[in-house]
């Protein structure tokens, strides 16, 4: 996807819209409209939607509001593929608060965080070695992240979780007060061990961050 296929300030590239529960962080199990952007410059080792990478249909942002706000839910999650690589999104995030709903977006980390609209909740994905993508992390985005914002680090191995526990210490990320929500790679880290280890870790807003919705529907890839 090139970067005009991306679209303007009132379009964008759409994978898929649809109503489920939040799978994963603070607001695990709470019904949610999710919107599936389309495509990414990251390429994870264990990304799980790399059918978002390239499939969408151009759409225009009022009508994905209009499809939102007629699914229900109050809780929106921005997702992708990384939703941030689009300028619509901006749009779309402001229209969507605009109507009292509670916007949530998770981006990859490697995208300027500063123009999103303040009343939208970000949860920064920040990249760990054995994804691949530790290089892309743009860390100035450390600095506008929130106590109200989330962290998450997807851990593959105990040399992820070291990096992870040293980057957190270096960026201040450890005492801002923010949730910081460790996933073990699904079918690679037991959650057990990874548990373990933050209870020797002692960070005061550390949590084990499973993806309920893999629990719930464990062959289910998309609209989940």
């Amino acid at each position: 996807m090139t970067t005009r296929d991306k679209g303007d300030a009132e379009a964008l590239v759409v994978n898929e819209v649809y109503a489920s529960v939040q799978g994963e962080g603070t607001r695990a199990g709470r019904p949610c409209a999710f919107v599936r952007l389309t495509g990414c410059g990251l390429r994870c080792a264990w990304c799980d939607t790399a059918y978002a990478f390239h499939e969408g249909a151009r759409r225009a942002v009022d009508d994905v509001v209009a499809e939102v706000a007629a699914l229900g839910p109050p809780l929106v999650l921005l997702t992708g593929g990384e939703p941030l690589e689009q300028p619509g999104c901006l749009t779309l995030a402001r229209r969507l608060c605009d109507r009292g709903l509670e916007v949530t977006v998770e981006t990859g980390g490697h995208v300027d965080l500063a123009p999103l609209d303040p009343r939208v909740v970000r949860i920064v994905d920040l990249k760990c070695p054995a994804s691949g993508m530790a290089r892309r992390n743009r860390w100035e985005n450390c600095a506008l992240v929130r106590p109200q914002d989330e962290v998450k680090l997807v851990v593959a191995d105990r040399a992820d979780f070291d990096w992870a526990l040293a980057r957190l210490r270096e960026h201040g990320l450890d005492d801002r007060g923010c949730p910081l929500l460790f996933s073990p790679v699904h079918g690679a880290l037991a959650p057990a061990a990874l548990a373990a280890w933050l209870l020797e870790a002692r960070l005061p807003t550390a949590r084990l961050n499973l993806q309920l919705h893999k629990l719930i529907w464990p062959s289910a890839t998309r609209g989940v």
